[in-house]
């Protein structure tokens, strides 16, 4: 049997809803303790000028490993 990290990151996929990440966090054995969200950007170069530009929201669920009884 192998061992399972006690605490592990799950990232929303582009393609998939929060809902759906929950559920594969379930079935892997893990319930979410905290949800964190960040920016991504995208360094867009106009006139000679760079501009930083948010193109979207990450987020990620933190994990903790499910205590079986």
């Amino acid at each position: 049997m192998s061992k399972q990290k006690k605490k592990l990151r799950f990232e929303v996929g582009e393609n998939e809803t929060i809902a759906q990440c929950l559920e594969r966090m379930d079935q892997e054995g893990y319930q979410p303790t905290r949800r964190m969200e960040e920016p991504v950007f995208q360094e867009i170069t106009k006139n000679g000028k760079k501009e930083v530009k948010p193109i979207r929201q990450k987020i990620v669920f933190e994990g903790t490993l499910k205590e079986e009884n």
